[in-house]
């Protein structure tokens, strides 16, 4: 299978992009992870014609073409940090390549809880219509005391989080396997990719 990952953040040092990076090494023998970066990326800024930067088109392809999307986010404020939202406003408003794409969470935090608001916040984001996104449920993978959790080597040091990554990868490849299955039909991907909030107050 082949995934993208995605730095939730334009941070240059972040355990988010560590924990990609770990599971991009972990995981070689089932998936292939490119991590991708935001941090480059224009701020969203509602263009008339709906046409996507380059940048954006180029991580648009790369959405399209993988069989799923790992998402890494930190926690800013108990939300996820504006240059992740930025990012998903411009696929939402251009492009929407994440309709119907298997989309799993991940976050890593120095405090005891990892990002669980902003997970929960990040979710809620990609259920909106302009996403759609097949959001893995009942899976959080919440990466505590970030800081001291990755040795040198970049491997991760707490044997109970390798474990439940382990399982929760695995969960996710099933999942996977699983919407490929009961995929809709084209007519409604294309339905979905033309939703309009004018269509529904019926200015439109």
């Amino acid at each position: 299978m082949k995934f993208v990952g995605i730095v939730g953040t334009n941070a240059t040092k972040s355990t988010n992009r560590q924990l990609l990076q770990y599971m991009q090494r972990h995981f070689q023998q089932q998936a292939t992870i490119e991590i991708c970066e935001i941090k480059d990326l224009p701020a969203f800024n509602e263009p008339e014609d709906r046409t996507a930067p380059v940048a954006i088109q180029q991580l648009s392809d790369k959405i399209t073409a993988a069989d799923g999307v790992i998402f890494a986010t930190p926690e800013y404020d108990h939300s996820i940090p504006a240059v992740l939202k930025s990012a998903i406003e411009w696929l939402s408003y251009t492009t929407r390549p994440l309709i119907n794409k298997p989309v799993m969470i991940v976050g890593a935090s120095n405090g005891s809880l990892g990002t669980s608001r902003a997970q929960a916040h990040l979710r809620q984001i990609l259920e909106a219509p302009e996403l759609k996104a097949l959001v893995m449920p009942n899976i959080e993978y919440l990466l505590g005391r970030s800081l001291q959790a990755f040795d040198d080597r970049g491997d991760l040091t707490y044997p109970d989080k390798v474990q439940e990554l382990d399982n929760a990868f695995g969960e996710f490849i099933d999942f996977v396997d699983l919407t490929n299955k009961i995929m809709p039909s084209s007519q409604f991907f294309e339905k979905s990719k033309q939703f309009s909030w004018r269509q529904v107050t019926g200015e439109e």
